[in-house]
C-alpha cells in the first residue's frame, strides 16, 4: 500500500502494510499523525548503508522520548522536554528503494494535545493557512467559549468582540521595558529560582509581565491554603498597572506571591496570568482565593483552578456598594448602618435574607441590577454564608485591616514604574527583615502567661508570638461574656452569648462528642482561631483543652515542618521545645563552622551526617515505626558546643575563603528545549509561544524570524546573553 503525504487522513494510525517513497515522505506521514493526535515529533536517529551511502535506516519519535543527559554538577542545566517517552516509529528502506514501518511504539506517558498540536514546532509550519493568526485564534475562541459558556452565556467570541488584541500592550514610558528586564535578568543572577514570564503582543510590545522571588516560591509551598489576587492599583487607575498575588506566613504577615502588569482585564489576560502563576508555583492550585469582583477574574479562576474555593475580598465589595449607590447620598448613614446590620449582624441565612429584603424595599433598590447581583452572589462575599473553612486573616472588612495594604506604604496614584521597582526592592527586604525578626524571637522568646486559663497555657509553646498574642485577647475577653444556654439535646449545646464589651449576642454551638464547636461571629473562618465566645462555651462544658482541629498548623511554630503535626498538642509543644533548641545550636555551629576552612568541614560532615541518620529515622518511624537509632559518625559533641571567647576566635587574615557549595537550581517550571531546535510547552488553553530558561544559543537567530510565524510570544526567565539579539519595544 503506497501512501502519498498529501493524502493520508489526519487521524490514521501507522499500519504495517504501508509503503513511503522515502524516509522524508515516512517522517511526513508520521508528523500528520502526531499532529492529529497531540504530541510533537523529533528526528531521533538515521543510518547510511555503507556501500551505497544511501538511507537505509530512520527513527522518529514524540519529542519527550528518552530521558534527561545532564552532569549532575551542571550550574545552569539545559532545559530539556524528556521525561521516559517511548512513543516512536522506526522505518526500514526496502531493496527496491520503498520503506515500511519496522516498528511502531503508540503508547505515551504523558497527556497529549490535539487542540493544541499548532504549538509544538514540528507543526508550526506544515499548514500555513491554519498557521495563521487569525484563524487559529478564532479556532481557539471556539474550544475555549464552550468551557467559559456558563459563566459567559453570550459566549467567549461576543464577549472579546470589541477587543483589538494586536493594539493591546502595557503604556509604559520610554525606557521602562528595558529596566524591568534588566532587574528581571539581575534578580535571576542573583538567585536562580526567581522566576518571571513576558507576554509579547503581535507587535512585539509588552503585553503582560509577571515575576514571583524564591522567596515568594518556597513561602507558598508552606501557605498555599488562602492567596489574595488584588487588583485594586489597576482598576483604580494607578500609573502602573499592578496587581498581585498575596497570602500571609506563620506570623500573620503578609507574604508577597507574585507580581504582575498587565494590559487590560480581559478573560485571556487573566487566564494567561493564572496560568504563569500556577506553573511558577509548582503547579499546585490554591485551597481558596480572594478576589475582586469580576466576571473575567471568575471564568478565569474555574478554568485553571477548578477544584478551588472563590470568595471575594469583603473590603473590596463594601467599597463598591458606596461608590455604585450614588443616587442614595441623602439617605448615606442610614442606608450604611442598615447595610452594615445586614452584614455583619446576620447570624443566619433566614435572617440575612429578611433584612436583605427589607433594606431594597425601603431604598428602592428592586430595578438596580447591579445591587440585586450583589445579591446572586452572596455566598461568595457575606460572611453569613462563609462557613466551614479558615480565610487566615485575609478576609477583612476593610481594607486598612486585610493584610493587602502592607505595600499601600510603597505606592500611589502618581507612582511610575522606574519609582516603583526601586520600592519594590525595599519593599522585599523589609518583609525579609520582619520575618526574620519574628523567627528569632520565636526561637529565643518566651510567650508571658496573663491568666490561670488551660487553654493560653496549651497553646502558649505551639503558637506563634503573633497569634498566641491575638489568642490570648481572646482568653481574656471571656471573663467579660456571660453565657445562657438556649437547648440541650445530649452531647450537643446551643448557647447565646453576651459580650458586654460590645453588647452583642452572638450564638454558639458545641457537640461534645464530635468535638465540632461553632459560633455566629465566624472568627475561626475568617482569623482562624477561636473567639472568646467558643472558650466561653468550652469552659461551661468542663473541657480543659482546645480540639485540634481547632489549633491550625499554619498558626504554629510547626508550621514549615515537612510532618503534620500530631493530633495531640502535648507533642506539638515538645516539638517545638526540640526545635527552638536545635535552632539555638545550629546558629552557634555556624558561627564556629565559619572561622576556618577545616571548622567549616568539620561543622558541614557533621550536619551532612546528622540530616542523613534524622531522615532514615523519621522514614522508618512513618513507615514502620521506631528504628534503631544509630551512633554518628561524626566526633563532634552538639551537646558542647559553646560560642568562642574573643580571645580565642581565629582570624581570617590569611585570605582563606569559606567556600559556599552552588547547588544548581531546578524550578519546578516545564523546561521544554532539545538538540539545536525549541519545542512549544504542553499546557491546556495556552494561546502563546512559551520559552522557559532558554539558552542563549537557542534563542540567537531564532527570535527574529519566529515573531512572524507566531501571535503572541512569551519568554521566561531568559538569561542577560539572550537579550542581547533580541530588542523588546517599549
Amino acid at each position: 500500500m503506497d501512501v502519498n503525504t498529501a493524502s493520508v487522513a489526519s487521524n490514521s494510525e501507522p499500519q504495517d502494510n504501508i509503503e513511503f517513497d522515502s524516509n522524508e515522505a515516512a517522517y511526513e506521514y508520521y508528523k500528520e499523525y502526531a499532529k492529529s493526535v497531540g504530541f510533537g515529533t523529533a528526528k531521533l536517529s538515521s543510518r547510511r548503508s555503507r556501500a551505497s551511502k544511501e538511507f537505509i535506516d530512520a527513527k522518529f519519535s514524540c519529542i519527550r522520548y528518552g530521558n534527561k543527559q545532564q552532569s549532575d554538577d551542571a550550574i545552569n542545566p539545559r532545559p530539556s522536554p524528556k521525561i521516559g517517552c517511548k512513543a516512536s516509529m522506526h522505518v526500514k528502506r526496502k531493496p527496491n528503494g520503498k520503506w515500511y514501518i519496522h516498528s511502531f511504539v503508540k503508547e505515551h506517558n504523558h497527556e497529549l494535545l490535539p487542540s493544541q498540536s499548532h504549538f509544538f514546532r514540528s507543526h508550526r509550519n506544515s499548514d500555513p493557512l491554519k498557521n495563521d493568526p487569525k484563524i487559529r485564534r478564532k479556532t481557539i475562541l471556539a474550544t475555549m467559549s464552550k468551557q467559559y459558556g456558563v459563566y459567559q452565556p453570550t459566549g467567549l467570541e461576543n464577549y472579546i468582540r470589541n477587543q483589538n488584541d494586536r493594539g493591546r500592550c502595557l503604556t509604559l514610558d520610554e525606557g521602562d521595558a528595558q529596566i524591568l528586564l534588566e532587574l528581571f535578568v539581575t534578580m535571576q543572577e542573583e538567585n536562580p529560582n526567581f522566576y518571571y514570564s513576558v507576554d509579547l503582543n503581535e507587535e512585539h510590545q509588552l503585553r503582560n509581565v509577571f515575576w514571583v522571588d524564591a522567596k515568594g516560591i518556597e513561602d507558598y509551598k508552606n501557605f498555599n491554603d488562602v492567596v489574595s489576587f488584588d487588583t485594586m492599583y489597576f482598576t483604580n487607575k494607578y500609573k502602573i498597572p499592578l496587581v498581585l498575588f498575596i497570602g500571609v506566613n506563620q506570623h500573620c504577615q503578609p507574604t508577597l506571591l507574585g507580581c504582575a502588569l498587565i494590559a487590560d482585564e480581559t478573560l485571556f489576560t487573566f487566564v494567561w496570568l493564572f496560568q504563569t502563576w500556577f506553573l511558577a508555583m509548582g503547579s499546585r492550585a490554591p485551597s481558596v482565593i480572594l478576589t475582586d469582583r469580576s466576571n473575567s477574574i471568575e471564568a478565569a479562576i474555574a478554568a485553571v483552578f477548578p477544584d478551588t474555593r472563590h470568595f471575594y475580598n469583603l473590603w473590596n465589595v463594601l467599597e463598591k456598594v458606596s461608590r455604585q449607590l450614588d443616587c442614595l447620598y441623602p439617605w448615606h448613614d442610614t442606608f450604611t448602618k442598615k447595610f452594615n446590620k445586614c452584614i455583619h449582624r446576620s447570624w443566619t441565612e433566614e435572617e440575612f435574607d429578611k433584612r436583605w429584603v427589607k433594606l431594597v424595599d425601603k431604598f428602592n433598590l428592586n430595578e438596580d441590577a447591579w445591587f440585586q447581583s450583589l445579591y446572586h452572589d452572596r455566598k461568595q462575599w457575606a460572611p453569613t454564608f462563609i462557613k466551614n473553612i479558615s480565610l487566615a486573616g485575609l478576609y477583612a472588612p476593610s481594607r486598612s485591616e486585610s493584610p493587602n495594604s502592607f505595600i499601600d506604604k510603597y505606592i500611589h496614584l502618581e507612582t511610575f514604574l522606574r519609582e516603583f521597582l526601586e520600592q519594590y526592592k525595599l519593599m522585599v527586604e523589609d518583609l525579609y527583615e520582619e520575618q526574620a525578626k519574628s523567627n528569632f524571637d520565636a526561637w529565643h522568646d518566651t510567650p508571658e502567661l496573663k491568666s490561670p486559663s488551660p487553654f493560653e497555657k496549651q497553646v502558649s509553646f505551639v503558637y506563634t508570638h503573633e497569634i498566641f498574642k491575638r489568642f490570648q485577647v481572646e482568653i481574656l475577653g471571656a471573663s467579660a461574656c456571660h453565657l445562657k444556654i438556649d437547648k440541650q439535646d445530649g452531647d450537643s449545646v446551643a448557647c447565646t452569648v453576651k459580650e458586654f464589651e460590645s453588647g452583642q449576642d452572638y450564638m454558639v454551638e458545641w457537640n461534645g462528642s464530635h468535638l465540632d464547636i461553632c459560633c455566629s461571629c465566624r472568627s475561626f473562618e475568617f482569623k482562624g482561631y477561636l473567639c472568646r465566645h467558643a472558650v466561653v462555651v468550652l469552659q461551661m462544658s468542663g473541657v480543659c483543652s482546645i480540639p485540634f482541629k481547632y489549633v491550625l498548623q499554619r498558626w504554629t511554630n510547626a508550621a514549615t515542618s515537612r510532618y503534620p503535626i500530631s493530633e495531640k498538642l502535648e507533642n506539638v509543644q515538645t516539638k517545638t521545645r526540640r526545635l527552638n533548641d536545635l535552632c539555638r545550636r545550629a546558629i552557634i555551629l555556624g558561627e564556629e563552622g565559619s572561622i576556618s576552612q577545616e571548622s567549616y568541614k568539620i561543622a558541614l560532615g557533621a550536619i551532612k551526617d546528622a540530616l542523613a541518620q534524622c531522615t532514615n529515622v523519621n522514614n522508618s518511624v512513618a513507615n514502620e515505626g521506631p528504628a534503631v537509632s544509630k551512633e554518628p559518625a561524626t566526633n563532634l559533641d552538639v551537646n558542647r558546643i559553646t560560642r568562642a571567647e574573643p580571645e580565642k576566635e581565629k582570624s581570617n587574615s590569611n585570605g582563606t575563603a569559606v567556600m559556599n557549595e552552588k547547588v544548581p537550581a531546578q524550578p519546578e517550571v516545564v523546561n521544554i528545549g532539545i538538540d539545536s531546535s525549541f519545542h512549544q510547552m504542553e499546557l491546556p488553553n495556552a494561546r502563546h509561544l512559551q520559552l522557559h530558561n532558554m539558552m542563549a544559543p537557542q534563542l540567537q537567530g531564532v527570535v527574529p524570524t519566529m515573531f512572524h510565524n507566531v501571535a503572541s510570544t512569551q519568554f521566561h526567565n531568559v538569561t542577560s546573553a539572550q537579550l542581547q539579539n533580541s530588542r523588546l519595544p517599549h
